[in-house]
C-alpha cells in the first residue's frame, strides 16, 4: 500500500507564506497530502504519528492566519509539530527525523526561528505562552501568543496554575485540541449557531459599541454593563456544559470541528485583531485521523518505530519484545501472586507495557493521565494504607517527582517500587526524552535502594525480588530490546558480577545496565576485569574491597558525571585509602542530542573504544 500518490500542492509549500496564496479548496487538498506523506515517512524513520495526523488541518489554518515568527505557536509536548515543520520549510528533512544531524522530533528555537519554543515534556505550554505574552506587552511587541494544547494537559496541574494567572492579556490565545472529547461535549446546533454569531465583525462591532455608550452613562452604565456581563455567563452555562474557562478570565469559543478547515480559518480570521480578553478556542480532532490503525489504536501509534504499513500487528496480541512489555507481562503474573499489588501510570499504559496487567487486574490499575506528581503522592497514599503499589514512569518524566519522592515516599520510608522505563540513552526523541539523570538523582534519596539489571533475566529476577520487598525501591531498564550479546549473560543473583580477564588483569571496568555491553567489548580489546553492577545504590557490600586491588579502574555509566554512581565509587574509595588510577566515563549533558543509541555513546565518550583509550590512559 503506498499512501502518498499526488503531492502538487505539498510540492509548493517552502515558507508559511506559500500557504496564505492558496484558497480553502486547495488548502483541503494539501492536507490530504500532508497526511499521506506523514504516514509514508514516520512509516520509514518512526516517529510520533497519532497525534500529527489528528492536527494538520489546526495547523494549516494557524499558518493561514497568522504569521510565525511575528506571532509565536507553543506546542504543548511538541509530538504534533510536523506538519508545522513542513510548512516552515523543513518537510525534506524527514528523511532523516530523530536521525543524528536530521530533524528533532520536537520543536527546537535551534532549528528554526518559527520554533517558538522546546517541547518536550506536557503541561508546559500555557506557562511557557503567558510568559511570551507578557514580554510582548512589556516590550510593545505586535502579535499573538497561540498555545495548542491537547485534553491530556488537562490532566496534570501547571496547566491550571497557568490558567490562574493569565491576567488581561489579549494577545494570548489558548487552543485545546481536545481528542477525546473529555473536558465537554459539543451540545448541538445553538453552541454552533453562537460560535458563528461571536466571530462575526458585526458582533464585534456592537460589543465595543454598547461598551463605550454604557461606560459613557455616568452612575448607573457601569453596573448595567455587568449586570449584562452575569447574564451572558448565565446563558451561556445553559448552552455550554461548563464555564470554568470564562471564569478564569477567557473568552471562550467553541466546540468546533477541528477537521473543517474553513471553520477554523474564520474563527481564527475573526480573532486575529479583535480581541479584548485571552482567547479560549475549544475544538475536537480525531487522534490518528486518516488511517485507521492509528484511529482505532492511538495509543499504540503515539510514538513508533518504523513500521509496514500493509501488516500492522494487535499490540497487545503481538507486541515485539523489549524490557517494558518484559515488565508488564511479569508484573502481571506477580498480581496473581498478591492481591494488594497495584500499577500506576502516567498516561503511558502501552508504552510501560502495563496494558497487561490491566487487562487481569483493571480495578488494581490506575492511569492518573500527564500528572507524575500525583503518581507518586497516590503511590505514597497507597502505601500508607497498607497496598503494594510499583508506578511505572519514565525517566525523563520521574524527574518531575523528585519533590514527592524525597517528601512523600522518603521521609516515611513508604513501601514504594518506582519502575524507571527508558533509563539511559534514548534514541529518536533527543535532548527532552533522556533517562541520564535518574541514577544519580534517586541515589541523593534516603533508603532509597536502585538496581539497574542488563538483561530480561535479570530484569525479571529483580522484579520479584523487589517487589516482596519494602520501603522506598527503584528498578531502571532502558527502552528497546535487550541487547544480543547481554541476552545470554546468566542471572546469578548477587548484587554484582565479576567476569575476570582470561590472562588476568591490573585493570577493572565498572559498570551496569545497558553499558555492560561496552564493557565487554572493550574487554575483548584490552585486558581488564569487568564488574557489573545489578544494585547500584546503596553500594554493594564488598564492592569497595574488591577494588582496591586494582592499580586501574575505569567506571563507565550512561549517566550524568555529577553525582553519578561512578562519583560515588570514587568517594568510597578514596575514604578507603586508594591510591591507584581512577577514570570515571560519564554523560555530559550538553552533547546529548537525537541519535541513535551507539552513537550517542560514541559523542558522549563512554563506548568501548573510549573505555579501550581511558584504559590506556591510566
Amino acid at each position: 500500500m503506498r499512501f502518498l500518490r499526488e503531492t502538487a500542492y505539498l510540492d509548493k509549500v517552502h515558507s508559511p507564506k506559500d500557504i496564505k496564496k492558496m484558497n480553502i479548496v486547495q488548502l483541503n487538498a494539501l492536507c490530504e497530502e500532508i497526511r499521506a506523506f506523514l504516514i509514508e515517512e514516520v512509516s520509514k524513520t518512526g516517529g510520533h504519528l497519532s497525534s500529527n495526523l489528528g492536527t494538520i488541518e489546526l495547523t494549516v489554518a494557524l499558518h493561514k492566519v497568522f504569521t510565525t515568527p511575528k506571532d509565536a505557536l507553543v506546542f504543548d509536548v511538541g509530538h504534533q509539530c510536523y506538519t508545522h515543520k513542513i510548512i516552515t520549510g523543513r518537510k525534506n528533512g524527514f528523511e532523516h527525523l530523530r536521525m543524528k544531524d536530521g530533524l528533532s522530533g520536537f520543536p527546537s528555537p535551534r532549528e528554526s526561528s518559527h520554533d517558538a519554543f522546546v517541547a518536550g515534556h506536557g503541561n508546559t505550554a500555557l506557562s511557557v505562552a503567558i510568559g511570551l505574552a507578557t514580554a510582548k506587552k512589556l516590550k510593545r511587541e505586535p502579535g499573538k501568543v497561540i498555545a495548542i494544547i491537547g485534553d491530556g494537559a488537562f490532566t496534570g496541574g501547571m496547566v491550571y496554575e497557568g490558567m490562574n494567572n493569565i491576567r488581561a492579556l489579549d494577545n494570548l490565545i489558548v487552543i485545546l485540541n481536545d481528542n477525546k472529547m473529555s473536558i465537554s461535549k459539543n451540545v448541538g446546533a445553538v453552541a454552533e449557531y453562537l460560535t458563528k454569531l461571536r466571530t462575526s465583525p458585526r458582533y464585534f462591532k456592537a460589543k465595543r459599541d454598547v461598551q463605550s455608550a454604557l461606560d459613557s452613562v455616568p452612575l448607573i452604565g457601569v453596573p448595567i454593563r455587568e449586570g449584562l456581563q452575569t447574564a451572558k455567563s448565565a446563558l451561556r452555562r445553559l448552552v455550554y456544559n461548563s464555564t470554568m474557562f470564562e471564569e478564569m478570565g477567557f473568552q471562550y469559543v467553541g466546540v468546533i470541528d477541528g477537521h473543517n478547515l474553513a471553520k477554523l480559518c474564520t474563527v481564527f480570521s475573526a480573532y486575529r485583531n479583535e480581541q479584548s480578553a485571552p482567547l479560549f478556542v475549544h475544538i475536537a480532532t480525531v487522534k490518528g485521523k486518516g488511517f485507521e490503525p492509528a484511529e482505532q489504536n492511538p495509543g499504540e501509534f503515539h510514538g513508533v518505530s518504523a513500521f509496514d504499513v500493509n501488516h500492522i500487528t494487535d499490540p497487545d496480541v503481538a507486541p515485539d519484545s523489549s524490557f517494558s512489555t518484559v515488565f508488564g507481562t511479569e508484573l502481571e503474573r506477580l498480581g496473581a501472586e498478591d492481591p494488594k499489588l497495584c500499577a500506576i501510570t502516567a498516561a503511558m499504559k502501552y508504552g510501560t507495557g502495563l496494558q497487561y496487567f490491566y487487562r487481569s487486574y483493571k480495578d488494581r490499575f490506575f492511569d492518573v493521565g500527564m500528572a507524575e506528581q500525583h503518581a507518586v503522592t497516590f503511590a505514597a497514599g497507597l502505601a500508607k494504607a497498607g497496598m503494594h503499589p510499583v508506578v511505572s514512569i519514565y525517566s525523563t518524566f520521574l524527574q518531575r517527582s523528585y519533590d514527592q519522592l524525597i517528601h512523600d515516599v522518603s521521609l516515611l520510608q513508604l513501601n514504594v517500587l518506582v519502575a524507571v522505563d527508558r533509563a539511559g540513552f534514548v534514541p529518536g526523541d533527543g535532548e527532552t526524552h533522556q533517562g541520564i539523570y535518574d541514577a544519580a538523582y534517586l541515589s541523593q534519596i534516603a533508603g532509597m535502594r536502585v538496581v539497574s539489571p542488563c538483561n530480561y533475566e535479570e530484569l525479571t529476577h529483580w522484579l520479584r525480588v523487589l517487589v516482596r520487598q519494602d520501603g522506598p525501591r527503584a528498578l531502571r531498564y532502558p527502552r528497546g530490546a535487550e541487547c544480543a550479546d547481554l541476552s545470554a549473560v546468566p542471572c546469578t543473583g548477587k548484587e554484582y558480577d565479576v567476569y575476570p580477564d582470561q590472562n588476568g588483569s591490573d585493570a577493572a571496568i565498572v559498570t551496569y545496565g545497558a553499558m555492560v555491553q561496552e564493557a565487554f567489548g572493550a574487554q575483548k580489546k584490552m585486558p581488564a576485569d569487568v564488574y557489573k553492577l545489578c544494585v547500584i545504590h546503596p553500594l554493594p557490600d564488598g564492592l569497595l574491597e574488591s577494588l582496591l586491588r586494582y592499580p586501574k579502574i575505569v567506571f563507565v555509566e550512561d549517566g550524568i558525571r555529577t553525582g553519578g554512581i561512578g562519583e560515588q565509587v570514587a568517594a568510597g574509595l578514596c575514604e578507603c585509602g586508594y591510591t591507584g588510577k581512577f577514570r570515571h566515563l560519564a554523560v555530559d549533558p550538553a552533547r546529548v542530542t537525537h541519535a541513535s543509541v551507539a552513537q550517542l555513546r560514541k559523542l558522549c565518550g563512554v563506548d568501548g573504544d573510549s573505555i579501550v583509550k581511558a584504559l590506556k590512559e591510566v
